[in-house]
């Protein structure tokens, strides 16, 4: 055992108040980024294939807008649904699609100015969340998917969505990704646990970086030794990983 070593099963889960203190940090994080945007950036390409930098950002966009309004999040989820049903995609990827198309004619400075409006709006709304509505089940509707709460979408997965897409711009742009391990090794110590409850195999998980950490379940796993973002980026399916590191986690 290594002697500074996280066992998976130490690591508290994230409850609401701290899930909102990170996501209010992240959101900060992710509107510094836009904000040091140059002209050329918001054209640049990600690693989310079909999107550049604006398209990407026209999605944030619309999923801030989603978490405000309960009228709005009825709107895309059911306009979603629809085109799912038609055409036999994932109700997620038709939801993305029509922020990132519905958002498509702003300018930059437009887009920029209503991230800065939508930020606070969508981070309230998720703050105002009971405690009946995050343990309120909620179907994903994503393939293997299953057991989901409202608290799982909204303190988790609305946390990693806008980190994950400050990774991808970073990366687009060619920046240096501000990590800090309060805040940054968090979430990645979250996503640790979600992808060790998936496997459930033993495993030594080596992560280096700024955010990273040593983490451990078990005994005579696999040894994995990986910077802490690319492990996020395998796991997203960003990039290619096997063995334990073929197990998906939503980001």
């Amino acid at each position: 055992m290594i002697s500074n070593a996280i066992a998976v099963e130490s690591i508290a889960p994230l409850e609401h108040d701290e899930a909102m203190r990170l996501a209010t940090a992240e959101y900060e994080r992710l509107l510094a980024v836009v904000d040091g945007l140059g002209d050329e950036d918001w054209s640049r390409p990600t690693d989310c294939t079909d999107w550049d930098v604006k398209s990407m950002l026209g999605h944030v966009l619309g999923a801030l807008e989603l978490q405000a309004d309960a009228d709005e999040r009825v709107r895309q989820l059911s306009a979603a649904a629809a085109t799912a049903a038609e055409t036999g995609c994932l109700r997620l990827d038709a939801m993305t699609a029509l922020q990132v198309r519905e958002h498509a004619a702003l300018t930059p400075n437009q887009l920029r100015e209503a991230l800065r409006e939508a930020a606070p709006h969508g981070l309230a709304a998720r703050r105002a969340n009971t405690p009946a509505l995050l343990d309120t089940p909620y179907d994903p509707q994503l393939p293997g998917e299953s057991g989901w709460t409202f608290g799982y979408l909204y303190d988790v997965i609305h946390t990693r969505d806008p980190w994950i897409h400050r990774v991808d711009i970073s990366r687009a742009i060619g920046r240096e990704m501000v990590l800090s391990s309060e805040h940054d090794g968090r979430i990645i110590g979250d996503v640790v646990t979600d992808w060790a409850r998936r496997h459930r195999q033993p495993f030594t998980l080596t992560l280096s970086g700024p955010a990273g950490g040593v983490y451990t379940a078990g005994e005579n796993g696999q040894d994995i030794d990986l910077d802490a973002v690319e492990f996020c980026r395998i796991l997203s399916g960003r990039a290619k990983g096997s063995g334990l590191l073929a197990v998906r986690v939503v980001f």
